[in-house]
């Protein structure tokens, strides 16, 4: 059990390095932060010199893997570090300098308990890519495939689980201050990310979500998921077909390569919302650098390490949420809020539509290139503390998604406009998955699944019930009462009994000793 010093000691060390980049002057200046983590900040602050303008993304890369990662998740939660803190980490890009090959292949023949050359016929040393996790190498297998090679950096697991602990202990304590902290709920957040990295340090848990992931797409054309080598692959490296493609950030070569950007970008944002809503399974890391554009003009992802999931009930609301939000259906988008319960009961559904409206109108009416689901979300945001909205963290990787996915479409189409691409979509999945065929085909199933229940139901009751045996049933006898059949006396008659004994045992006793038969 780690001590509660050294939770304070790592707080203040990685105080010092946010300090250093100016990153803790907003904390210091948020009326809603707890007087005791000000108190820290200032600590943490004495003797480092400040930059006038803070740069989170670099405090968190100098502070480490775990929180590399700790900023991406939070570069979602404009309502938990600021509008401004949440935009600057939005840049924060997971690149570290790369571990030496010779460690790596230590690693990849330790974990498959053989030599590296019994799996691969050539490894180039040098990597594609060096992230805070992992890092990637280009090989060959020994039957000729070119394919990707994941492997864990040596020591990662141990290095995020000793933070995590801190971020547990931080987190407890700061919601247990209460108000605006206990609000925002940063236990739950933090163990969310728990679960999205400990995902991210099982490499076969990515090389299934990339196999779930690729199942759920194979009927929309234009978007592709690499093949997992399932025989090179386990919890520390992972063995994925490799990708020749352009990346999708590289918008000149695109052109010049003869794409389509608008086709690209409508196309991009259709498989996120085809994941999204109807599969509830979606790639939460759709960043510039895990999309490529193969030749034939097919997206391709990678990077499977960060997943979302939701469940049919909140992809209906989040359907309806987004197609209200489009079409100026303010009253339903606030119905739905309390519907889901992400509003307390105790507030008006009509202010509610009210501060949406406000939200919602400004930006309606303007040119495409101003509109954004970014600036929607963080509107979103700011009313969420005057309804007493608690954070959820389960749509946090979407919201995260869909700021990242809008990004990347814009880059290829400075004039798409994400609710006219979205609202189609979302109108049709709205029609099939919620109009009336679809609620005659949900009861039909329903009342089906029921009745096929009988019979088992039936012979649950005869288990408990079973028939009666093939002898003929007894007459009825007389009720004859047994003389040494007696009924337990009452409690009450028992002590009663005991009374009266004791009583008579003592006028016994009195009368022999007045007759002098006792002394």
């Amino acid at each position: 059990m780690t001590r509660p010093s050294t939770h304070i000691w790592r707080l203040l060390k990685w105080g010092r390095t946010l300090a250093r980049h100016g990153a803790l002057r907003g904390i210091e200046s948020d009326p809603n932060t707890p007087t005791p983590v000000k108190r820290l900040a200032r600590i943490a602050r004495i003797g480092t010199i400040q930059p006038k303008t803070p740069d989170y993304a670099s405090a968190f890369r100098d502070i480490g893997p775990a929180a590399i990662k700790l900023g991406q998740s939070l570069a979602t939660r404009p309502d938990l570090v600021g509008s401004e803190a949440a935009h600057n980490l939005l840049s924060l890009q997971d690149d570290l300098p790369p571990v030496p090959f010779a460690e790596i292949k230590q690693v990849i023949e330790s974990s498959f308990g053989q030599p590296a050359e019994a799996l691969f016929s050539s490894i180039e040393e040098t990597p594609i890519g060096a992230a805070s996790i992992a890092q990637v190498h280009r090989a060959v297998t020994t039957d000729g495939k070119t394919v990707a090679v994941k492997v864990l950096r040596p020591g990662i697991r141990e290095k995020f689980e000793r933070d995590l602990q801190t971020y547990h202990w931080a987190a407890a304590h700061l919601e247990a201050m209460g108000g605006e902290a206990e609000r925002l709920r940063p236990r739950l957040t933090i163990a969310n990310f728990e679960r999205w990295t400990n995902r991210e340090l099982d490499l076969r848990r990515e090389a299934a979500s990339a196999s779930e992931l690729a199942e759920t797409m194979r009927a929309i054309d234009g978007y592709e998921i690499p093949d997992i080598d399932w025989d090179r692959t386990n919890g520390r490296v992972m063995t994925i077909e490799w990708v020749e493609g352009i990346k999708i950030s590289r918008r000149d070569d695109l052109v010049a390569a003869g794409h389509d950007l608008p086709e690209l970008a409508n196309r991009l944002v259709l498989a996120f919302l085809t994941q999204a809503i109807s599969g509830g399974f979606f790639h939460a890391d759709m960043h510039q650098g895990n999309l490529f554009v193969k030749a034939d003009g097919t997206i391709v992802a990678i990077d499977f390490g960060i997943m979302g999931r939701i469940n049919r009930q909140a992809r209906t609301w989040l359907a309806e949420i987004l197609y209200g939000l489009t079409t100026g259906n303010y009253r339903r988008v606030a119905e739905i809020h309390f519907e889901a319960q992400y509003v307390p009961s105790y507030h008006d559904v009509g202010e509610f539509a009210t501060a949406l409206r406000a939200v919602g109108e400004p930006m309606r009416g303007k040119p495409v290139s101003e509109l954004s689901v970014g600036q929607m979300l963080d509107g979103l945001f700011a009313i969420t503390r005057d309804f007493d909205m608690q954070t959820q963290p389960h749509l946090l990787l979407l919201q995260k998604t869909m700021v990242m996915v809008e990004g990347i479409a814009t880059q290829l189409n400075p004039e798409i406009n994400m609710w006219d691409t979205s609202a189609p979509y979302v109108r049709n999945w709205i029609r099939d998955e919620l109009g009336p065929e679809a609620a005659i085909a949900d009861r039909i199933k329903e009342d089906t699944e029921t009745l096929l229940r009988i019979p088992a139901l039936i012979r649950r009751i005869e288990d408990q019930y079973p028939p009666k045996g093939g002898a003929p049933e007894p007459p009825p006898l007389p009720n004859v009462p047994l003389m040494f059949d007696r009924k337990p006396r009452s409690t009450t008659r028992r002590m009663f009994g005991y009374a009266l004994s004791a009583l008579v045992g003592a006028g016994a006793a009195a009368g022999a000793m007045m007759l002098g038969w006792i002394g």
